[in-house]
């Protein structure tokens, strides 16, 4: 039994526990790329929407270029560009200011004496866009050869530079806006390169971006940097003449007391040396991004909530009102551009535990499913050894049967055997004698028909064609007849028999001979099991309850049923005590055969100890009531 245990542990429990170890393994693995592919998606719809936000500012910007063009076909405009600035504005919603301003630095329009907003802004561009000073700016244009070709000219930060200290507010980049070392002419300007641009030679500055995506943040090394917590737009520190160089149009993007501001600027072919401009009303542009904000796919609007940040980290427009988030941490976001710098389109989760609890829910269903699974393997493996353990006993059951039979078998024969033998060879010639061997022989007789009749009775219940003549009987009638016909037997091996009968009689339905046939097994099973006092008590009485009952009971001076074992002696072949070993004879079915015809009968038997010692089994059967 030992070795069975041992390789079902081998074969079945240790591969489940290495099966299990990896489907965890697996399912941490799982967890991380399902994760990673929400970021992906995620991150995918923030670019996209970063894009559509880029792509609006280089559509206004291009029709900036054609309203300009458009007030020059004006001769009043064309004539007097002063005027630039109030026309611009009435015609364009974006416009906020409108400038003029010519190649050698001089500015025409707005003029010192004009509206408050336009004196401001005169102001704080006016050395800038003369080309008397440099500022840090943040720009794009599209270059324009001589044959009316364009391509795009953006300032970025050298791919290699590396990060600043730990705490650094800034990180110096190389950016240069040429080539070539250009020097001063002798009008102040600046040399040109072989296209005929002009420009110099300027240090950019790379900035800590204002929001720190979860996504990005969770990948930080302890005590490190990460370049994903720095911005990708750079700023370059130049002159206005040289930003522009031999471009048609382009945006310029500059922080002044901390505010932003973005200039569009267009050269028309019809005025080669004149610049037109606008500062670019952010409020009504980010009215305008609002409907971009709007577009977030249906289908994820139940999961995040896309948010326009500008330059402070604070939310511009929201695909949900009402929202409420920690700005500067959002799941992913997209840096849109040097139009807007450091305006970022971040994408924040509906559900901020989402992650957690959808990890959480396929942790505990796979991890359920793994600990049933293991459970299940646990107790398949349990009532494999168990049935086997059954199995195992109940073919030794069957093996001590077999000898337990042969033996009965083998002493009946043997006393008709001998005894026969002596009266057919005459050697007994004494008439007392001959009575009492051919007794013994009836006797050995009826103990061998009884043996084999349990046999068969208990194979026909096995296959279940065992029949019953149902019909009324006296039982007390019943059990006296039987056990005066098995007194003599008892008697002749020394036995007292104490008999005690009610005084009315007690009718039941059952099957007469299937009736006595438990008297004699619970008989039989008193004389081999009575020990030294061979003292057998026999009861019959009524009993009164919730139903009439007829109650038999066979009591010996034996050394009783061991304990634990109280039921088991009604199992098939089962013995509390070894007949090869202890000298008692039996097969096992004595007590099996008496339990299931009671049970056929609707009643049943059952053990006690007796008090004093021995055993005591009860025979309860339903009483007929009287007519």
């Amino acid at each position: 039994m030992k070795k069975v245990a041992l390789v079902l542990l081998l074969a079945v429990f240790v591969p489940s526990l290495l099966l299990a170890c990896l489907a965890i393994r697996s399912l941490r693995d799982q967890q991380f790329i399902l994760e990673r592919q929400r970021s992906l998606l995620y991150q995918g719809v923030a670019d996209a929407l970063a894009h559509d936000a880029d792509n609006y500012l280089a559509d206004r910007q291009h029709e900036f270029g054609q309203r300009v063009e458009a007030l020059l076909a004006s001769p009043s405009l064309r004539n007097n560009t002063c005027l630039f600035d109030d026309r611009v504005r009435t015609n364009w919603p974006l416009a906020d200011v409108g400038f003029v301003v010519s190649l050698d630095g001089q500015i025409i329009s707005p003029l010192p004496s004009s509206r408050p907003a336009a004196r401001l802004f005169y102001a704080d561009y006016s050395r800038f866009l003369a080309n008397r000073e440099s500022a840090e700016v943040f720009w794009n244009n599209a270059n324009y050869n001589m044959n009316g070709n364009a391509d795009s000219q953006t300032a970025q930060p050298a791919e290699n530079a590396p990060p600043p200290p730990n705490g650094a507010p800034v990180l110096d980049g190389q950016v240069q806006l040429a080539q070539a070392q250009q020097q001063p002419n002798m009008n102040g300007g600046f040399a040109t390169d072989n296209n005929g641009s002009s420009f110099k030679k300027s240090a950019g500055k790379q900035m800590l971006r204002n929001v720190m995506p979860q996504q990005q943040g969770a990948s930080l090394p302890p005590g490190g940097d990460n370049l994903a917590q720095y911005s990708k737009i750079a700023s370059s520190e130049a002159e206005f003449r040289q930003l522009i160089g031999d471009s048609r149009e382009g945006t310029v993007a500059r922080f002044l007391e901390n505010k932003l501001n973005v200039l569009f600027w267009y050269r028309a072919p019809s005025e080669p040396q004149l610049v037109f401009g606008t500062q670019v009303n952010l409020g009504q542009l980010e009215e305008d991004l609002k409907q971009i904000v709007q577009q977030l796919d249906p289908a994820l609007k139940d999961e995040v909530v896309a948010v326009l940040l500008d330059d402070t980290a604070r939310p511009v427009a929201l695909s949900r009102a009402r929202f409420q988030a920690p700005w500067k941490h959002p799941f992913v976001a997209t840096e849109i551009g040097e139009a807007l710098p450091h305006w970022e389109m971040a994408i924040y989760l509906a559900n901020p535990d989402q992650f957690k609890q959808s990890a959480q829910t396929l942790r505990l269903t796979l991890g359920s499913l793994i600990a049933l699974l293991l459970v299940a393997i646990g107790l398949g493996g349990w009532l494999i050894v168990a049935d086997l353990n059954r199995q195992l006993t109940l073919a030794r059951q069957k093996t001590d049967f077999v000898s337990n039979v042969s033996h009965e078998l083998k002493t009946p024969l043997t006393s008709i055997r001998m005894f026969s033998e002596l009266l057919a060879e005459g050697r007994v010639s004494e008439p007392a004698k001959q009575r009492t061997y051919l007794g013994i022989i009836t006797a050995e007789t009826a103990r061998l028909t009884r043996l084999i009749n349990n046999v068969l009775d208990f194979s026909r219940m096995e296959r279940g064609e065992k029949k019953y003549n149902m019909q009324r009987c006296e039982f007390v009638s019943l059990v006296r007849d039987t056990i005066e016909t098995y007194r003599p037997h008892l008697e002749s091996n020394g036995f007292r028999l104490d008999c005690e009968y009610p005084a009315n009689p007690i009718r039941v339905n059952g099957d007469c001979d299937a009736l006595a046939q438990i008297v004699v097994n619970l008989l039989s099973n008193a004389e081999k099991y009575s020990g030294a006092r061979k003292e057998i008590a026999v009861q019959v009485s009524p009993r009164e309850g919730a139903a009439s009952e007829a109650e038999l009971r066979v009591m010996d001076r034996g050394p009783g049923v061991p304990r634990g074992s109280e039921e088991r002696i009604f199992e098939q072949f089962y013995r509390a005590h070894d007949s090869l070993s202890s000298g008692i004879q039996g097969s096992g079915l004595g007590l099996t055969l008496a339990r299931q015809i009671a049970r056929a009968h609707g009643g049943d038997i059952a053990y006690e100890p007796r008090p004093g010692g021995g055993s005591c089994f009860t025979l309860r059967l339903a009483a007929l009531k009287e007519a």
